[in-house]
């Protein structure tokens, strides 16, 4: 026997599921077609110390469900290319950038013309010459520079005679850098700055330049190289001179080459920075500016800046400097 059906009984079960549905929680993931974009423009791809802040940036995507691409040039001084990828970037729809300039001045109009197209600009790592940067995050670099001076300070009694090895002076983290490592020389009394060199951003032209810099001043008795390639080529400089006893030097960034170049005494110190944070709230703090949250962005945020040398690379936090990712 097939019963009639009850109409009402059914439009009343039909509400009671709307009500329901309605009360549920939201889904926590944000539909595909609404995902903000958001684009990292980095200085490059290659080194370990940009592969670091890609494992923070792309941590922040997956937390705030963003849709993030990476790009960069292949070396540190295609300043051209970068502003090339900022404007396809624009093109392809990023409502946010993540950005670390090559070159202070030269970068500026590229992202002058995208914060006109309604583009968020976070600059992390190394700043950009322009007043639409809503924030800049990364280690603060002129006592960063101090921090290195310090160190050798420390190290070495008596007379300092200091090479420093740099990379392209239009860099403004890299400037910073030799500007805070040059004050804390010269506040010290006992210290002189005899050989700058300014070498392209990787590791062999880092090592020829460095090689002819201390050929020329065998008086050189610390040496200060500011950025990852130049660190690995000052240091394999070092060794193919044999220097390691009667030179200090202080690197910065880690990778295999530099920690092991710690161990065997080519480097005495090194300067790690926290790129995992670079990345991670740099892309955090897109996803506020996209989401109205703008008061709960800094203008600037300083990421931690360490010195690990010989004395605490095998403790348990020096470690966890050295291989953030292997713990």
């Amino acid at each position: 026997m097939i019963r009639p059906i009850d109409w009402r009984r059914l439009t009343g079960l039909a509400g009671l599921v709307l009500l329901l549905a309605g009360c549920a929680p939201a889904s926590s993931g944000t539909p595909d077609a609404a995902r903000y974009k958001v684009a990292l423009v980095a200085k490059s791809t290659q080194t370990d110390f940009w592969k670091a802040v890609f494992v923070g940036a792309e941590a922040a995507a997956t937390e705030y469900n963003l849709d993030l691409t990476i790009q960069g040039p292949d070396t540190e001084e295609d300043y051209g290319t970068q502003n090339d990828m900022i404007a396809q970037a624009v093109e392809d729809g990023a409502q946010a950038l993540v950005f670390s300039a090559i070159d202070y001045d030269a970068n500026a109009p590229a992202i002058e013309e995208a914060a006109e197209q309604g583009v968020k600009i976070v600059v992390i790592d190394s700043a950009v010459h322009s007043e639409k940067v809503a924030t800049y995050i990364g280690t603060d670099n002129y006592s960063a520079g101090q921090m290195a001076a310090q160190a050798a300070l420390d190290g070495v009694k008596g007379q300092l005679q200091v090479g420093i090895v740099n990379y392209d002076v239009n860099s403004a983290n890299g400037q910073d850098r030799e500007r805070g490592a040059v004050d804390a020389f010269t506040d010290s009394g006992r210290s002189q700055v005899v050989a700058t060199i300014h070498t392209l951003a990787e590791a062999t032209s880092a090592k020829q330049d460095t090689l002819a810099m201390l050929r020329a001043h065998p008086e050189i008795n610390v040496l200060l190289a500011f950025n990852e390639p130049t660190s690995v080529g000052a240091a394999q400089a070092v060794e193919e001179l044999d220097l390691a006893d009667s030179l200090w030097m202080v690197a910065f960034d880690s990778n295999l080459v530099t920690i092991d170049a710690l161990q065997t005494g080519a480097v005495d110190a090194l300067v790690i920075q926290n790129t995992y944070e670079m990345g991670y709230f740099g892309v955090q703090s897109a996803y506020k500016l996209l989401t109205g949250q703008r008061s709960e962005v800094e203008k600037h945020v300083d990421t931690a800046t360490r010195i690990i040398n010989r004395e605490n690379m095998f403790a348990l936090d020096g470690q966890k400097v050295l291989f953030p990712f292997s713990q």
